[in-house]
């Protein structure tokens, strides 16, 4: 301990209590992350309090394991427990954000990256030390959770689509439309679903996410979409000249290798009257802007070990989630664009919308 004369004790105390709380949220974290792939959260949704047993069966799963996560969220105070008959029960107020029924408010979903994460910690330390970055293939199961966030579905025909006037009675008619770094193509499908006189192509490095999307795509009959595995880097001189009528992104641009080389190709495959929508995070480009963002800790976390690394591991710019408007700004400029548009939705404190043209 300090013994300086300015060293404030008060200070000292306020972040200790910090720091618990933090190892606490973080163990939290993981055992959210836990209920929500066991189903643990899904099967005492709406029911009267059970014990350890009672819930273990309906989840099918052993009472021993759940016992314990019935502890760590009891003390969390995630679930009641009843002292006299050690019975445990889920709020409704709780259930609307844990469970599969919340639909897009489901904040059990993200808790999975926590662990995803701490899986390529020793990796991620080995690039503090040497530099480099790690590749997708560490990370098994990013398209998995990532395909199980609803936000961009729940909000497509009631926000999204009508930031761009005019856009649906386009899509009615049929136009091509790119979604470039599609990931596992869950927009891409719907769109095609929605409008089936639209051709869709869906991009993405990942055969993986590109699988998942082929079968789902397959799974609804969809014969107006394609996925392609292909890595985009080269876009700037690969894409088809003035190909396409609208072309989006969803937070896909800041971990690409050669991102701005993937926006000189959007630009040259948007055709003269094309849109070009893009989600990217809601951040600032100077980090003391940021103090105070909601999500400022996890976001610049997911950013090191996932959004910024992969792409260093290609040998590319590293920008990172956290790369900022302004620097987004700066770099579609750079890729020819002069219009663009910044929207921001009321539900959505992570993202940004932007609608640019040529």
């Amino acid at each position: 301990m300090s013994t300086s004369s300015d060293f404030d004790a008060k200070k000292a105390e306020a972040f200790a209590g910090r720091m618990v709380s933090a190892l606490n949220d973080a163990a939290f974290g993981l055992m959210v992350s836990i209920g929500h792939r066991t189903g643990l959260f899904d099967a005492i949704r709406d029911q009267p309090a059970l014990t350890s047993q009672d819930i273990a069966s309906r989840a099918g799963l052993d009472e021993r394991y759940v016992r314990e996560w019935l502890g760590a969220m009891a003390t969390a105070g995630a679930v009641d427990v009843d002292p006299a008959t050690t019975r445990f029960s889920l709020p409704a107020e709780h259930a609307a954000f844990l469970t599969r029924a919340a639909g897009v408010n489901n904040m059990a979903v993200f808790t999975q990256l926590v662990a995803m994460l701490g899986e390529v910690e020793n990796d991620i330390v080995e690039c503090f030390r040497k530099g480099g970055g790690v590749p997708y293939e560490k990370y098994p199961r990013f398209h998995c959770v990532m395909a199980e966030d609803q936000t961009v579905l729940s909000f497509l025909e009631s926000h999204l689509l009508s930031l761009v006037p005019g856009l649906t009675s386009r899509l009615t008619k049929g136009i091509r439309v790119l979604d470039a770094g599609c990931g596992s193509g869950r927009v891409l499908n719907r769109l095609a679903e929605l409008y089936p006189n639209g051709r869709f192509s869906g991009m993405d490095l990942s055969p993986e996410a590109v699988e998942r999307a082929r079968s789902e795509a397959s799974r609804k009959g969809l014969r107006n979409v394609e996925f392609i595995v292909r890595d985009l880097s080269d876009f700037d001189q690969t894409a088809e000249p003035e190909s396409f009528d609208f072309i989006t992104t969803f937070d896909a641009i800041h971990d690409q290798a050669r991102p701005l080389n993937v926006l000189q190709g959007i630009y040259r495959a948007l055709r003269p009257d094309g849109v070009y929508l893009m989600q990217d995070v809601n951040g600032s480009s100077h980090v003391d802007k940021d103090i105070g963002h909601p999500l400022g800790t996890f976001l610049y976390t997911v950013s090191c070990m996932h959004c910024m690394t992969v792409s260093l591991a290609q040998g590319g710019d590293g920008l990172g989630a956290m790369w900022g408007e302004e620097k987004m700004r700066e770099y579609l400029q750079r890729a020819g664009f002069r219009s663009i548009e910044t929207h921001r939705l009321e539900h959505d404190i992570m993202n940004n919308w932007y609608v640019i043209r040529k």
